[in-house]
């Protein structure tokens, strides 16, 4: 097993838990109550503040810094803390912050790519594999499900919901919940048909593709109210898993649909 290496100018609270084959550059800061999983690499003046759990494999980049206090109001010095998964990568001066006693956990998944200057409020939920480019800023309580990709200079609303497999152009205001399986771009944003190579590349198969285009056309692009559009695609459609999933969306969402 090989051993830690840990830069001299670092700076570790000596309750953090470091696991094998962690590197920790420069000028770093592991505050207390943090852990870091076998190789997971800290990079020069990154800083977890408290309360931070790497999985294996994480990779954070020169002067990111996590685990800071939320930013909201209600906060009152509780306990929370920042997770994130195996095998991600957070790029150079991302923030995300700790949750709040809604949550108590501002959680990223496995796999994801977190550019630079990206932010991730308190309580966020980010799933696997997702991609967040250059500058996206979310607010606190978003979730972005698997396999989400927001391109660059992108804005998320708090309390929004972005669906698996979505698709966001850059520099797009997000207010509203965005669909699975679908492209949106704009301010204010707006869906552009189905997300096809992305869900190709992905492995769909082209009769589910085509059931989603269906149902894209009926919930979105049709003069039906949603509970009709809703009412068509259950009579009308095949009952796949991806034409459900997207109606559950559509039915479940707090904030409204992006039309």
């Amino acid at each position: 097993m090989t051993a830690s290496r840990i830069h001299p100018t670092a700076i570790v609270s000596h309750d953090a838990e470091i696991a094998a084959d962690v590197e920790i550059g420069a000028f770093a800061i592991v505050g207390e109550g943090c852990a870091i999983g076998a190789g997971s690499v800290l990079a020069a003046r990154a800083t977890l503040e408290r309360n931070v759990t790497l999985g294996h494999s994480v990779k954070v980049g020169i002067g990111t810094i996590l685990g800071g206090a939320p930013q909201d109001l209600k906060y009152a010095g509780e306990e929370t803390m920042v997770e994130i998964d195996d095998g991600t990568v957070i790029r150079e001066y991302v923030t995300i912050n700790r949750g709040t006693a809604h949550s108590f956990k501002t959680a990223v998944g496995k796999d994801c790519l977190i550019m630079s200057y990206v932010h991730i409020g308190h309580d966020c939920r980010i799933g696997n594999s997702v991609i967040l480019s250059n500058v996206v800023q979310l607010a606190g309580h978003v979730t972005i499900e698997d396999k989400a990709i927001l391109s660059g200079l992108s804005a998320v609303h708090q309390f929004t919901r972005v669906g698996r497999q979505s698709f966001i152009g850059g520099m797009s205001r997000v207010s509203k919940d965005i669909p699975p399986f679908l492209k949106a771009v704009g301010n204010p944003v707006k869906l552009y048909g189905l997300n096809t190579i992305g869900l190709q590349r992905s492995g769909m198969d082209d009769a589910a593709i085509l059931e989603l285009k269906r149902a894209y056309r009926l919930l979105f692009r049709s003069d039906l109210n949603v509970t009709q559009a809703i009412e068509r695609c259950q009579s009308e459609l095949e009952q796949l898993p991806e034409v459900l999933e997207l109606i559950r969306f559509v039915e479940g969402s707090e904030r409204g649909v992006v039309i």
